[in-house]
């Protein structure tokens, strides 16, 4: 039957989840999720949740828990960050009303909490935390070798179906790819990123702070190689700061590392060009607590696909975080592999049909996540461009927004590019793929 297909995943990040509670909505009864980590401890700090992921997670439905602790966007102002002078506005009211959900910011663990219960409550779905993965064997009966972090015992699986969820470092794409005589080679952005987040209690001396963190705004600070991006998450008890600046803090450090221990001195010498409030900001975080973040990327794959395996997420699609749809178009996979694989659909399930439904996936999802890929990329080098034509001819067209017209050069907040990613629902892409296909359910 195919609906107890044997299907694994490697990774219990935002793609993993999604994919496992996708399929077992869908009907599979047979899903294990293998993670590295001990526990489904989710790093890092806010999230937008924009309104293509919140229809997904709502279909899913865990999206009202999710919501019920993030906070609605109901503007961006861009700004210049030496200055604080707001070079551009855009009211995003019009959001919920366009897309039939607000544009929403949130905490990690909210979204990743969210989905993960959402797991548990699906019987079919098995959770093994503290499992390294090797040996990756692909075909039409993939299998692997799993070792328990804690006790050291080793064993090899086998599965019908393999899902490479494991990110940007995903040991899935490197083994697939080298089975196909292709590289994935993963290259440095040349950027790297603070993530930072300040207790409404660590602002309260500030009034100025007090109304960042009280507002509804979602505030890019931008300038030359570099920008802030900063909103309140945690119903405004938490200010979430994000930015992204050249890597110099990893020279020299070893191709793997992607996080380093950061010195607060260092940190306020990348911004100290930027605003007085900025600078407040930043002194607020302890020392000992500046973490920074590597951003890599890689040029688009041969492809995702090989057997009955696939890759998902950052695995095969890693982006910048300038366009905020790194995490909702790794649960667009998911979604659209739920239904690619529906039980339904598979007939007699053979590795034939699976690769096939596989292949179907991939058509769909290869052109949009590379295209949002390097429209993210696009947005950061408007955002921070330096003194120049370039720059002036940018800072025109913020001026225009203020006027009621004109394209937005932050990519973000400008409704032509929010009407493709926003407006495309991949569920019925995808049930629509299928009928053209011949991957018709049977009733």
């Amino acid at each position: 039957m195919a609906d107890s297909l044997r299907i694994a995943i490697i990774g219990a990040g935002m793609g993993g989840l999604a994919t496992a509670l996708s399929l077992a909505n869908a009907g599979h009864k047979n899903i294990t999720v293998y993670e590295h980590a001990s526990n489904l401890g989710f790093v890092g700090a806010g999230i937008q949740l924009a309104p293509n992921m919140a229809r997904i997670l709502d279909k899913l439905g865990v999206w009202e828990g999710i919501a019920a602790e993030s906070v609605q966007c109901a503007n961006t102002s861009i700004v210049d960050g030496a200055s604080n002078k707001e070079l551009g506005y855009v009211d995003l009211g019009y959001v919920k009303e366009k897309y039939g959900y607000p544009h929403m910011v949130g905490h990690r663990a909210s979204l990743a909490g969210g989905l993960y219960e959402g797991c548990k409550k699906q019987s079919g779905i098995t959770f093994k935390f503290g499992s390294t993965i090797t040996e990756a064997r692909f075909g039409a009966k993939p299998s692997f070798n799993v070792t328990n972090n804690q006790t050291g015992a080793t064993e090899t699986v086998e599965c019908d179906v393999l899902l490479g969820c494991d990110g940007v470092k995903s040991n899935t794409r490197v083994a697939m790819l080298k089975t196909l005589d292709e590289t994935a080679t993963v290259k440095d952005s040349g950027q790297a990123a603070y993530r930072i987040m300040l207790s409404r209690e660590q602002m309260s001396a500030y009034p100025e702070l007090l109304k960042l963190i009280d507002s509804d705004t979602v505030t890019r600070w931008i300038g030359e190689k570099k920008h802030i991006i900063a909103y309140s998450i945690h119903s405004k008890q938490i200010y979430n700061i994000s930015t992204a600046q050249p890597d110099v803090n990893f020279a020299g450090a070893p191709d793997a590392q992607y996080t380093t221990r950061g010195s607060k001195s260092a940190m306020l010498d990348v911004y100290r060009d930027f605003c007085p409030m900025i600078q407040d900001m930043l002194n607020l975080v302890p020392e000992g607590e500046v973490v920074e973040w590597k951003l890599r990327v890689h040029d688009p794959l041969p492809t995702w696909v090989s057997g009955s395996t696939a890759l998902v997420g950052d695995a095969c699609h890693p982006t910048l975080p300038h366009m905020a749809q790194g995490a909702a178009q790794a649960i667009e996979d998911g979604a659209v592999l739920g239904v690619m694989l529906a039980p339904a659909r598979l007939g007699d399930a053979s590795p034939a049909t699976i690769n096939k439904a596989l292949k179907l996936y991939e058509k769909l999802r290869k052109p949009r996540a590379e295209a949002l890929v390097e429209l993210a990329a696009e947005s950061g080098r408007n955002m921070h461009l330096g003194a120049g034509k370039a720059k002036e001819e940018r800072d025109k067209a913020f001026a225009a927004l203020k006027l009621g017209g004109g394209k937005v050069p932050d990519k973000w907040a400008d409704a032509e590019v929010q009407a493709v990613v926003y407006g495309t629902d991949v569920v019925v892409q995808a049930e629509d793929l299928c009928q053209e296909e011949g991957l018709v359910a049977k009733l």
